[in-house]
């Protein structure tokens, strides 16, 4: 008796380039629906605070943020 092929890539890449091979889409918002809701709330908390440390920030921090220097170029 013969062995038989234990794997193959034939045609595989035919069908994945027949849509075309698609970049991952960014700046979805991801879903909480059934996460742990003691960690939602801690996540909200914990946004609200980096918010406000963000804020308070020397101006130096948000120039770096803004990718400009000390002389606004």
């Amino acid at each position: 008796m013969a062995k038989s092929k234990n794997h193959t890539n034939h045609n595989q890449n035919y069908k994945a380039h027949r849509n075309g091979i698609k970049r991952p889409k960014f700046g979805t918002k991801v879903s909480t629906k059934g996460m742990d809701p003691k960690f939602i709330r801690n996540q909200k908390h914990a946004k609200k605070g980096m918010k406000r440390a963000e804020a308070k920030a020397p101006t130096h921090t948000k120039q770096r943020k803004a990718g400009t220097d000390h002389y606004g170029n």
